[in-house]
């Protein structure tokens, strides 16, 4: 009864006076630390602004502390000189004048199929492995600036297409590369041990072939250094068997009917003649055949 009276015992419903009145403190407390601190970033950033007003230059320095901040891509620092119209102009004319000449000296797709087929029958090597050997002349020719068909037309009359072949005197390979005296040409296919290497001896025979016509200043002389035959008066008439071959395979590449097996030899050619291929005023060493 008296408990009830008097209230004695504390309720935990409601907080007593006393606590409310501290967390009313505590509240009004935060409150204006966070106004405070609301109101001095405020004045901050009102300085910081202004001071970017007033010195640009240290935008950049501001900018970097934000976390928001991607710093861009000096276009100034990378940007090219302006090309004249008549510079694009220019070079546009000599790369369409390099593509028609690549074409021309290259042939298609469907040329090169021809050429592989007739020269499979005529040597009597698998389709395949012809159409490898083919492949690897074209993309040694095309490295090079050197006529593919000349490349195929020295390999024909040295090895008959065999990739095994070699001489009494140590000439190797589908193109009879002296090794022994063309060591360091072979430093960059392995050494002299890839002579045989099919790929190999193409493409060390081709620049050869390339460096002596290039030196002789005709396909003709160019076939008289490469068979050894400087010094002598004639070539033994190698030369003329391998541009006999080459205007064989020359035939068979535009479409024509060539027959794959050849019973007398081949006289002296009239019909093609050696040609340095000049881009501008200047040669270039790029060497063919052209019929006349």
């Amino acid at each position: 009864m008296l408990h009830q009276m008097f209230n004695l015992e504390p309720s935990y419903s409601e907080p007593s006076i006393p606590l409310r009145i501290i967390a009313s403190e505590k509240r009004y407390t935060v409150l204006k630390v966070l106004h405070h601190t609301m109101m001095v970033s405020g004045i901050a950033a009102l300085v910081v602004l202004g001071t970017m007003f007033l010195k640009p230059e240290l935008n950049d320095q501001f900018q970097s502390f934000s976390p928001f901040f991607k710093e861009d891509v000096d276009d100034t620092a990378t940007a090219t000189a302006p090309t004249s119209l008549a510079t694009i102009a220019t070079d546009t004319a000599a790369n369409h004048e390099a593509t028609i000449e690549e074409t021309r000296l290259l042939g298609n797709a469907k040329q090169q199929q021809s050429v592989t087929n007739w020269l499979s029958k005529r040597y009597h090597v698998s389709n395949d492995a012809t159409n490898m050997l083919v492949s690897a002349a074209y993309l040694t020719a095309k490295e090079i600036k050197l006529d593919p068909l000349l490349i195929l037309s020295v390999m024909a009359i040295e090895s008959g297409f065999n990739p095994f072949a070699e001489s009494p005197v140590g000439a190797q390979g589908l193109m009879q590369v002296m090794s022994k005296v063309h060591q360091e040409k072979f430093d960059d296919v392995g050494g002299v041990k890839a002579a045989l290497n099919p790929v190999a001896n193409i493409r060390v025979g081709a620049q050869i072939l390339k460096e002596y016509v290039t030196r002789g200043g005709s396909v003709e002389a160019g076939l008289k250094l490469y068979v050894g035959a400087a010094t002598n008066d004639t070539d033994g008439g190698y030369g003329n068997k391998v541009l006999a071959e080459y205007n064989r395979l020359k035939d068979v590449a535009n479409g024509k009917s060539v027959p794959t097996i050849t019973t007398v030899s081949a006289p002296a050619l009239t019909t093609a003649r050696p040609e340095l291929i000049k881009s501008g005023d200047k040669q270039t060493g790029i060497e063919h055949l052209a019929a006349i």
